[in-house]
């Protein structure tokens, strides 16, 4: 994972560039500080303006080292060139790190309450519904539903968020710090792991794009849990 210009300057939602490479409905940016996505994280969304008019970018994807912008439907046929305007939506971008930050919170509450139990499968959207799965063979899905109140009062507490980058090696050898069964954010260039705090509630690993503090958040609500499987207890949350 490079150091995201995201991550390095989360405000900046409107920014020019260049096109440095493009293929019909594709275009590679000298910079961009879009979320590519990632970690059941939908990418973040924007408007381009450019030399022939305006199209959409409705997703990253990362090929041989390098972040495509995906353009909408309507623009899959534009092969661009030269000088770009870019405008983050920044409305996807709130609801998305709401979204994130609200699992976190009930990552680490489940974490707690049920033994340090791992998450096996996350997907935050940019519609106010995500869902996180967990290793819970054995857990009583009345409890899980239970952890909506004390998810609800960690958002109203206002706990800082913020994020902070350990080694590779103190990341895994560290409990608690990776989460996942079978996914950890991979290393920055120099070899970091980035590390997202919640107040003294949590600490973890997450490429991800959050809140500053917790009160940014809408309520949430448990909408659905399902069991997934033999062993997987799937959490469905959305913003109130």
């Amino acid at each position: 994972m490079p150091h995201y210009l995201c991550h390095e300057a989360p405000d900046l939602l409107e920014f020019d560039t260049d096109v440095i490479d493009a293929r019909p409905g594709a275009i590679v940016l000298a910079r961009s500080a879009l979320h590519p996505g990632g970690g059941g994280q939908v990418s973040d969304v924007a408007t381009l303006t450019h030399a022939h008019g305006v199209a959409r970018i409705v997703g990253v994807s990362f090929e041989n080292g390098r972040y495509w912008h995906l353009l909408d439907p309507e623009h899959a046929a534009l092969e661009l060139s030269g000088d770009v305007h870019v405008s983050i939506d920044a409305d996807w971008r709130s609801t998305v790190a709401q979204l994130h930050t609200d699992t976190h919170i009930l990552n680490a509450l489940v974490y707690r309450q049920f033994a340090g139990a791992l998450v096996t499968g996350a997907q935050i959207n940019g519609d106010g519904t995500a869902r996180m799965d967990f290793d819970l063979p054995d857990a009583d899905n009345d409890l899980l539903r239970a952890l909506e109140a004390p998810l609800n009062d960690v958002i109203r507490q206002g706990l800082d968020v913020r994020a902070t980058y350990v080694s590779a090696s103190d990341a895994r050898s560290t409990p608690g710090l990776i989460r996942s069964l079978s996914v950890a954010p991979p290393p920055t260039p120099d070899g970091k792991i980035r590390i997202v705090e919640i107040g003294t509630l949590d600490r973890q690993a997450c490429g991800g794009t959050h809140l500053t503090n917790t009160a940014q958040s809408r309520p949430v609500r448990i909408a659905k849990i399902e069991n997934k499987g033999r062993r997987n207890r799937r959490v469905r949350i959305e913003l109130c």
